[in-house]
């Protein structure tokens, strides 16, 4: 049995960061909660191109990523989970009311963010299923830090609800870690290493949204990690 570390330590770090930043509140300095998601959206974008130079095959990682992001735009994947997302603010609000300085729109719209961010962001899917397949736990080490940092400064202005978001986040990448250990009889060293480009690719997307440059599809290019290593292996074998 697989031992699973990176996904607790994730949770744990959301939901400690959002109880340490709604307790601060507006105590923290503005400038430090509007400088500080720069910062994590480089250190994203430095771990991308970390894991793009361990491509392969570079044809088969821009097929996949060409043809996951179409899959997800036609299953309008990111509006969906959007919506989802959405249908628990009535939980989330009987227990943790709106702040007074936020309206509920404001509110939702906010949490909604949060919650897509947290739980469907590229690195933290790619994180687990990685770990799942190699039992290397860095890449959710590094995401750890950053939702340490980014739950406080949500939490400044959300509130207590922030600390919430590690019960749908740890479930998610505890089904995909596991989920991942079946295909590792499967796969051979190129495909691993096209594999962790792809998700390079979307880790430096993420960093370019995070810092505001270009608002990409994240959650839309996801079905390229599924992608990603059948096209690899057909690339090697036919190619």
């Amino acid at each position: 049995m697989l031992a699973l570390v990176g996904p607790y330590v994730n949770s744990a770090a959301i939901a400690v960061g959002g109880l340490l930043g709604a307790f601060l509140g507006t105590r923290l300095p503005e400038r430090l909660r509007t400088a500080m998601p720069q910062t994590f959206g480089l250190a994203s974008m430095a771990l991308g191109i970390a894991m793009i130079v361990k491509v392969e095959h570079l044809p088969a990682v821009v097929l996949s990523i060409v043809i996951g992001t179409i899959v997800g735009e036609l299953f309008c994947l990111e509006k969906f989970i959007g919506k989802i997302s959405t249908k628990t603010k009535g939980l989330v609000e009987l227990v943790f009311p709106s702040p007074a300085d936020l309206s509920h729109d404001e509110f939702i719209d906010k949490f909604v963010a949060i919650l897509v961010l947290f739980c469907a962001s590229g690195t933290g899917i790619f994180g687990a299923m990685n770990e799942g397949m190699t039992g290397d736990p860095q890449i959710l080490f590094v995401k750890s830090i950053l939702d340490f940092f980014t739950s406080g400064i949500f939490a400044t202005v959300l509130g207590y609800a922030v600390a919430t978001v590690w019960i749908p986040q740890l479930a998610i990448q505890l089904v995909l870690a596991y989920a991942a250990t079946h295909i590792v009889p499967l796969t051979t060293p190129e495909m691993m290493a096209d594999f962790s480009a792809v998700g390079g690719l979307i880790m430096l997307a993420t960093g370019f949204r995070i810092c505001g440059i270009k608002p990409f599809p994240i959650v839309n290019m996801l079905p390229a990690l599924v992608l990603a290593m059948p096209i690899s292996h057909f690339w090697t074998t036919l190619l």
